[in-house]
């Protein structure tokens, strides 16, 4: 069977991953999602595996410095054949970069980071030049980011979470147009199952929070006694 036949057999398997905030579930099992992509080519497994490592930001080690998920991305840039998952690896790196920026000055950092390599792709330098401006100047490039500043400032964490996953999720969604049973394809429905994962985690972690916040509410001064 060669590869085009395998991944048309591979996507028409995969279920309906249907509206990313309307889920109370993934498409499916993380263990059945794997099962299925044991029938990548060893190489589109190989980048799979590399674009989820780096893109995976909340489960990156601690001891992995800015600059060396800086390093790797460049060097998997360099190894992508497919412009599509060029793109897309830009796209993302860009907007961690600009948020952390947006984090550090939140934090009171005065200037832009001198350790080189602390962010990457094409507006560093703006951003490290308009460091006091609104948005760095990027608002025409980067609608969002007002909308993220104000989800710093307020220090709304799980609307920022929300902005975050819904901007990455419609870029996704023009990312996918003409690529329907391809390798790009399979990219971009893991992804999205990527998307859903998270935000279904972070769902039940406001919902888990909430419960604490009534249930302190009802207890008022005898609330300390069960958090000793």
């Amino acid at each position: 069977m060669d590869a085009d036949t395998r991944y048309v057999m591979l996507i028409s398997s995969l279920p309906f991953h249907g509206p990313l905030f309307g889920a109370h579930h993934t498409p499916l099992s993380r263990l059945r999602l794997e099962q299925r992509l044991r029938v990548l080519e060893l190489d589109d497994a190989r980048t799979l595996r590399q674009l989820t490592e780096i893109l995976d930001f909340i489960h990156h080690s601690m001891d992995l410095t800015d600059a060396e998920l800086v390093h790797r991305t460049r060097t998997l840039e360099a190894e992508l054949t497919s412009d599509l998952l060029r793109d897309l690896l830009r796209f993302r790196m860009e907007m961690r970069t600009l948020l952390a920026a947006a984090r550090r000055r939140r934090r009171g950092e005065t200037g832009p980071p001198q350790e080189p390599g602390w962010g990457y792709g094409r507006w560093v330098g703006t951003i490290e030049r308009n460091w006091h401006e609104p948005g760095f100047r990027l608002e025409r490039v980067f609608p969002w980011v007002t909308e993220a500043e104000r989800l710093l400032r307020t220090n709304d964490s799980l609307g920022l979470e929300r902005l975050k996953l819904a901007v990455t999720w419609a870029y996704l969604d023009r990312m996918s147009e003409g690529h329907w049973f391809d390798f790009e394809a399979v990219v971009i429905y893991v992804l999205r199952w990527d998307l859903i994962a998270r935000w279904l985690n972070q769902d039940a972690d406001a919902a888990l929070a909430r419960s604490d916040d009534l249930v302190d509410a009802g207890l008022g001064t005898h609330a300390e006694v069960f958090h000793a």
